[in-house]
């Protein structure tokens, strides 16, 4: 099983983090991650090649995860949240999936074709609503041909972080879990 973990965080240790280590650990398989705020990938700048043409113009990070998310069986989006939102440099670089909406609305062909399991991990330091960040991390998934079967939310770690939450830490565990059986049921499908 391929994994992709988009890490929405700026933080390399933060309770972000510890959500995406405790799920590399139970995930298995090969795991790529990328991190958004130290990746080298430009948001999209509305120009509009990918309305008549496959990919996109810009020539960055993205084609490596491009490439990626066509072979990838598992998708992972990761974020703090900030203002009821994913962060902003998330959303800046999942801009870039422009060019699957083309493709899908514009130019009538499936740009990802591959099925993918998925799951959503976040973390608000105080109460933060999640709804619309879940709302958007789901939608961005399903541009990717990917259905999350579950999201892992952790408030107030202003409080108290996540490597000391064992109920957090065994929600993650469970997703990975999750995660490993469809896979398993997908692939003796095939």
């Amino acid at each position: 099983m391929k994994t992709l973990i988009i890490n929405g965080s700026p933080r390399k240790n933060g309770d972000t983090m510890e959500m995406i280590k405790k799920l590399k650990e139970e995930i298995g398989g090969e795991v790529k991650m990328l991190n958004t705020y130290y990746a080298k990938i430009s948001p999209c700048i509305d120009c509009r090649w990918c309305f008549q043409h496959e990919g996109c113009a810009i020539k960055d990070g993205m084609q490596e995860i491009f490439a990626y998310i066509q072979e990838c069986d598992c998708i992972i989006l990761a974020s703090p949240i900030y203002f009821e939102e994913i962060t902003g440099m998330l959303l800046a670089v999942m801009s870039r999936l422009q060019t699957y909406f083309s493709a899908k609305y514009i130019r009538k062909e499936n740009p990802v074709p591959k099925k993918k399991t998925g799951g959503i991990l976040l973390a608000a330091g105080s109460i933060g609503p999640r709804e619309k960040a879940e709302s958007t991390a789901n939608m961005l998934l399903s541009q990717l041909n990917c259905k999350s079967i579950g999201t892992v939310y952790v408030d107030h770690t202003d409080r108290e972080p996540v490597k000391e939450r064992e109920d957090v830490l065994e929600e993650v565990k469970i997703l990975a879990h999750k995660i490993r059986v469809q896979f398993k049921e997908a692939d003796l499908k095939v």
